[in-house]
């Protein structure tokens, strides 16, 4: 498990192992998780967007908002 990027609105978590990443979004306490392909281009559009931010909270939140449909998933800290 590793934390690929974390701010007030986003945490994605890389399992290289499932060869997956689990994305949860802060502001409605939901996630998914990503396996194969999918991971993989949620990883590198997030890169593209993280590169092409001018303020990143918000141009982050106009980004994930693109996934919210998959994300079904209720957010459960422990």
């Amino acid at each position: 498990m590793r934390v690929m990027f974390n701010n007030p609105f986003l945490y994605v978590v890389a399992y290289p192992a499932q060869n997956g990443i689990e994305v949860i979004d802060k502001r409605i306490g939901r996630g998914v998780f990503m396996r194969d392909e999918t991971a993989e281009r949620f990883t590198r559009e997030l890169n593209d967007a993280i590169e092409a931010a001018s303020d990143k909270d918000d141009d982050l939140g106009d980004f994930i908002d693109h996934y919210d449909a998959l994300m079904t998933h209720p957010a459960i800290y422990h």
